[in-house]
């Protein structure tokens, strides 16, 4: 969802990815052993339920592999999560291990039955996510500049609840039926921190 996916995280990297990744025979085969759905996590404890953890203050700590396994980038981000009924803001800031920095902001509804629709400034159209047992599945695309070229991608974002304050992400970043690159987080609730003050100077500006 996150923090869930970054343009500029993997533009660089990308840049290499994909000319490698044209040539598709051999990772074709790979690939289609590797797929799973929601619906094998019926059952599974604890109950994820997306307005719960995501309320409030929280951090997580993530990196950027490529194909091969390589990790090519480290990420940090705060983020700050509110809710109206049944539609949500989560608001993420990031900073990489170069120093950039970020700002991403998802509006998310909950549609019930544990399904969700969600929004943001660079994804394309409408995410949508399902939540069965401890986990959570995103479906979206969004459009990456890799040098002077726009390449449109799709992200398969998953969601794994390990306890009511901690949470793993992984992504994987899809292009021609190939995932690319792999983006993994691991997102901690923050009950003591406040980082709400961080939407007002986001406004400011």
């Amino acid at each position: 969802m996150r923090l869930l996916n970054t343009i500029k995280t993997i533009s660089m990297p990308l840049k290499r990815l994909f000319k490698v990744g044209l040539i598709v025979s051999t990772a074709l085969l790979l690939n289609a052993c590797t797929s799973h759905d929601i619906e094998d996590y019926q059952g599974s404890s604890p109950h994820l339920d997306l307005k719960q953890f995501f309320n409030g203050s929280l951090t997580a700590h993530g990196m950027v592999q490529d194909f091969s396994g390589q990790v090519v980038r480290r990420f940090t981000v705060k983020m700050f999560a509110s809710w109206e009924g049944n539609n949500g803001k989560i608001s993420e800031w990031f900073i990489y291990d170069d120093g950039e920095k970020q700002t991403r902001v998802w509006n998310i509804v909950n549609l019930g039955g544990g399904n969700y629709s969600g929004r943001a400034n660079d994804i394309l159209d409408v995410a949508t996510g399902r939540a069965v047992g401890m986990a959570l599945q995103w479906q979206y695309d969004m459009v990456l500049p890799v040098g002077d070229t726009q390449y449109q991608v799709r992200f398969d974002d998953w969601m794994f609840l390990v306890d009511e304050n901690t949470m793993i992400n992984r992504s994987d970043i899809i292009k021609f039926g190939l995932t690319m690159a792999e983006v993994t987080l691991v997102i901690t609730k923050q009950a003591d921190a406040d980082f709400s003050n961080m939407i007002a100077a986001d406004e400011v500006q």
